[in-house]
Order: structure tokens, then sequence, then C-alpha cells
């Protein structure tokens, strides 16, 4: 069976062909970062028009990359949500719209569902049951996951994501946009221990998480440093590691809460350097992750979660289609 997997949930518009046999067929990926950048941040609408403009013309490059036809695709998976309901739309009309011309089931895809699967997507692979952190630009969730559309949600932030901390921080800092991986670039040049920033929400018991604080503590910092290029580079260390080490910390309390020893960790965040390295030095545990050019937004991840919703599906959705701006992960059902 191949789908077809289209994400556009906010400025990257990511196509896929995804086999069942054969794996991933081709995929392709244009980002907008720089359409955004003079903005220091995503503008919805031109987010949405750009998708308009992009999703055809990757439809059909993915497709002469696998060297097939339309009429060889089997499923159109599309992400329904969450993200901007302008760009989720585009993605949601133009996959409803394949599928029906085509004659093929349609797929509503949960955008953070792609993410906890993605690591499926590689040689080595993780089996369920396993906890996932979900750590990017809009979300940072822990998830106990046993199976596809089986997921318990053990916390999540209050405020923040971490992604977004680690952008606002950026900013705060004078780095260009986007922010997040400058400021782990310019961490590299930092200070070990130069600043201690707290741990925020880990002297008390649960698993949710608050980046917000720690952020404002990377503000007043700065303002109190003498801001030059080193102080730009220790406070980024000082808060990278922080954060990474929250991180670490509710991820050791989540495993312990589920008995689990095998951890996944998605999300553009899971790209960081910093992180995988804290995370690959817990003992007596399975760390897997996406490969880099899937941490981040892309079609492969929505193809193949579309794949093994297809595979187990006993009916097909009705031929109509919506965008949900937010979707829990806990609000999916198993296929």
């Amino acid at each position: 069976m191949r789908v077809l997997g289209i994400e556009s949930s906010c400025d990257e518009t990511g196509i896929a062909l995804y086999d069942t046999e054969k794996g991933l067929l081709g995929h392709a990926l244009y980002s907008q970062v720089e359409l955004h950048a003079e903005y220091g941040g995503v503008v919805p609408e031109l987010a949405s028009r750009d998708h308009i403009r992009k999703t055809l013309p990757l439809i059909e490059q993915v497709l002469a990359q696998a060297n097939v036809s339309r009429d060889d695709i089997d499923a159109v998976a599309y992400t329904a949500g969450p993200g901007l309901v302008g760009a989720l739309l585009v993605g949601a009309a133009i996959g409803r719209s394949l599928a029906w011309a085509l004659d093929v089931p349609a797929l509503a895809i949960n955008h953070m569902e792609g993410h906890l699967l993605s690591p499926l997507l590689e040689d080595k692979s993780p089996d369920f049951p396993f906890v996932s952190l979900l750590v990017s630009g809009g979300h940072t969730l822990l998830v106990d996951v046993q199976g596809v559309g089986q997921y318990q949600l053990l916390g999540e932030s209050i405020d923040d994501a971490v992604g977004e901390a680690f952008d606002k921080t950026a900013k705060m800092l004078g780095l260009s946009y986007p922010g997040g991986p400058v400021l782990a670039a310019l961490a590299e040049k930092g200070i070990a221990d130069k600043y201690q920033f707290p741990r925020p929400m880990t002297n008390r018991p649960g698993l949710d998480f608050s980046f917000s604080g720690l952020k404002t503590f990377a503000m007043n910092t700065w303002r109190a440093s003498e801001q030059t290029e080193q102080d730009q580079a220790d406070i980024a260390l000082a808060f990278q590691t922080a954060a990474v080490e929250t991180l670490a910390i509710k991820c050791k309390r989540a495993l312990k809460q589920t008995g689990r020893n095998t951890l996944v960790i998605a999300g553009g965040v899971s790209a960081n350097k910093a992180l995988r390295a804290r995370m690959d030095a817990i003992t007596n545990l399975d760390v897997y992750y996406p490969r880099s050019e899937f941490c981040s937004d892309n079609g492969a991840m929505i193809a193949f979660a579309g794949a093994m919703r297809q595979a187990a599906m006993v009916k097909q959705e009705k031929p109509t289609f919506s965008a949900r701006p937010r979707w829990p992960l806990d609000e999916l059902s198993s296929p």
C-alpha cells in the first residue's frame, strides 16, 4: 500500500510517499524560514498562501522521485491538526480533493502523532509500549504509548513549549530567526557553570513543565550582564543546560511511574545535540530519535502515520474535512 503524506501545519510544506512493503519511496520539504525571517516569526496568512503555491508542485516532485504516477497512490494522509488553521485547511483541502479524485481513502492525521511515530521509520526502531517526549516550538508533552492511537498524556507545559522558550530567549539575546538552532550553536562557545539557572517545577511532584520563568530568568541575567558576545554565549549555554536537565528529570520520573525502559524523543527540539547527549547518558534506558531531517515537520511522518492507521482501519471516514488548531493526543482513538 502506497500512502501520500501532506504536512502543512505551520511554516513547512512536506510531501512524502510511503510504501508499506518498500518503505519511504520519496520525500520533499519546503521551508518558509526566509519568508518569515523579516517578521521575526511566522505570519499565518503568508504561511497559508505559500502552502497553496508549493503543495501541488511538491507532490509532482515526489511522485517523479519515486517513479510512480498518481494512479499508484492507495491513500492520502494529511495533517488535520494541531497547527495554524489556514495552513491546515490548505493541506486538508488538497488531500481530500486528491483522494476523492483518485477514489482512495483520505486520512486525517494528528500532527503530534506523526512526530511520535516518526522514529519507527528508522531501521532501528522501538517496540510498543514506550514513553514519548514530544518537544517542539508549539508543544512539550510526555506520553505513555501502548500502541497506535493508544496514548495517555502524562504531562505537558503549562505555558511556553520548550522550543518556544528557546526561540524567545534567542530573540532576547539578539540572535537571528529562527532562534532555537542559533542559540544551541552559540551555547557551544559558552563557559560552563558561569551562570546557574533554575530547573523549573522539578522540586515538586508531577510531570508538567513550565519554561516561561526560565525564559524570564535568562532575560534578567542578560540585562544585568555587560552584554558582551561571551555573556551571550554563557547565557545561551546556561539556558540550554537548564532546559535539557529539566526535560531529563521529568523523563526519568515518567519512566519510573510507568515502569517503562524505552524512551522515544521526537519533534524539532529532538535534533538538539545537548538534549541527545544528556538522554543517552541515562543508564539502563533505550532511547530512540528520528533522523535529523525528520525531527522538524515533514511529510514522511504523516505518510507513515497514515499507513499505520490505514492498515488497521475498519471503516472509511465520511467525505468531509475539517482542521483542528487544537487537537490533544489523548483524544485519539485506536484505528
